[in-house]
């Protein structure tokens, strides 16, 4: 047996709620998991192109961040403390603001930190996708992206006022479409489009039911926020009567294809039916916690909905998403329990979010047949050791920069902590470069 690639030596987790597998070999051939097990089962005189070894590490499947901004690291430490809706206030950088130029380059840095961090799959939504989608996969990483769908101009937001823009929520449309004929169904599944509907307040009626339609023709799940903010709550009410989730269902577009990030402010009429919906809610618990605000993830999860976990902007660690994921569900409940534990938020960062992705029976878990996506963590750090259980450990208290090496579809993408495709300084540089020419001319125009 010739494999393309033998990670040997390792602890191994292979998927949520299994066993730790003690001195771990994984077979990777052809991006796809061959052999897993542990290093005694190897068949007899295995051999491998490239050997990975991995003693005093964690293994798990490669983690998928359903929902994430990554041009938006230009206003990180900023926009933590402003509130809601930053980017709609005068002054910060704003999405229309971005040159092509600027967001290849923020776009590489935000997707670096994601990759560098553990994240084998990132969900993106901004501007100038066509050019940042491939910019972003060509550092490694599997990257789905959409231009930010909407018929409502964000320019009058800020002054509460909701313009219609039918012209340009054309063109969006138009260039969605475009992005799915490029990018989407390949067949190594290094990229990916979901329908990004930015908001239920920013997209009216007739134009939700018109996603809906593409995403049915296209055979392409939905994205969008919701219900993320007591001014969207008030403006659909306001507009047509209902809250969001349900302008959602009357449109056709609160199902189990859709991904909805947030899901904050609900009612407990809201959370029964995106539960009984079979919603995947993008849970950012870590971003959401910023702004002093939390979505009622544990009755969302009882009432039927499906949780997944994301970053949203401004930082990309989805380990330390884990942790947050817990202790925000634990809070709402005041106690620790059996169903709320480190292995679900493991589901919620791997599987769940491949089934979110439309990658379920693909991504999620080191199986064999599976497409070979792994984050090894170094597990001999003093805040590491001891690790009696390694799972528990790395929820509890490790961090994405503990993170070593990152495959994926069977490649090394990080090395040692380093991406092996680019000059990491160079696209800290680069990224650097266009935020501080975006803040300048935000300022000036404020």
């Amino acid at each position: 047996m010739m494999y393309d690639l033998l990670v040997t030596g390792c602890t191994l987790i292979a998927e949520a709620f299994a066993t730790p597998i003690e001195d771990a070999a994984i077979g990777i051939s052809g991006g796809r998991f061959v052999f897993v097990g542990p290093r005694s089962a190897l068949p007899v005189g295995a051999t491998a192109k490239e050997t990975l070894e991995a003693r005093g590490k964690l293994c798990i499947p490669g983690l998928v961040n359903v929902h994430t901004h990554t041009i938006l690291c230009m206003v990180r430490g900023v926009a933590e403390d402003m509130g809601f809706a930053p980017a709609y206030t005068p002054g910060v950088p704003q999405g229309q603001m971005v040159t092509e130029e600027e967001a290849v380059a923020l776009a590489r840095l935000g997707a670096l930190e994601a990759m560098l961090f553990g994240s084998t799959l990132i969900n993106d939504t901004y501007v100038h996708t066509a050019l940042t989608l491939p910019a972003m996969a060509d550092l490694g990483l599997r990257v789905f992206s959409c231009n930010r769908i909407h018929d409502v101009s964000f320019s009058g937001i800020a002054h509460g006022r909701w313009e219609v823009d039918a012209k340009g929520g054309e063109a969006r449309l138009a260039e969605a479409e475009a992005l799915v004929q490029r990018f989407h169904g390949r067949s190594d599944a290094r990229t990916g489009v979901q329908l990004a509907a930015h908001a239920p307040d920013t997209c009216t009626p007739d134009y939700l039911r018109r996603i809906g339609e593409m995403s049915r023709r296209l055979n392409v799940p939905v994205q969008a926020h919701l219900s993320q903010s007591k001014v969207e709550v008030a403006h659909i009410r306001e507009r047509d009567g209902m809250t969001p989730p349900e302008l959602l269902d009357s449109v056709g577009l609160l199902d189990n294809r859709l991904v909805a990030a947030h899901c904050i402010h609900l009612t407990e009429s809201d959370i029964a039916r995106v539960g009984a919906a079979g919603v995947h809610v993008a849970h950012i618990p870590k971003g959401n916690a910023t702004g002093g605000t939390f979505a009622p993830t544990r009755a969302l999860v009882r009432a039927g909905a499906k949780l997944c976990l994301a970053t949203d902007n401004m930082h990309a660690d989805m380990v330390e998403v884990m942790r947050w994921g817990l202790n925000m569900g634990r809070i709402q409940h005041g106690r620790v329990e059996d169903d709320w534990q480190p292995e679900h938020m493991l589901a919620a960062a791997t599987l769940n979010g491949a089934d979110a992705m439309g990658m379920g029976g693909e991504l999620g878990a080191i199986r064999e047949g599976y497409r070979a996506d792994l984050v090894l963590l170094g597990l001999q750090r003093p805040h590491l050791v001891p690790h009696p259980d390694p799972l528990g450990t790395v929820v509890h208290n490790a961090h994405g920069r503990d993170v070593v090496h990152v495959v994926v579809e069977g490649e090394v993408v990080v090395r040692d902590g380093r991406p092996t495709r680019c000059d990491m300084e160079q696209v800290c540089a680069e990224g650097a470069k266009a935020a501080a020419a975006l803040w300048a001319r935000a300022r000036a125009g404020a």
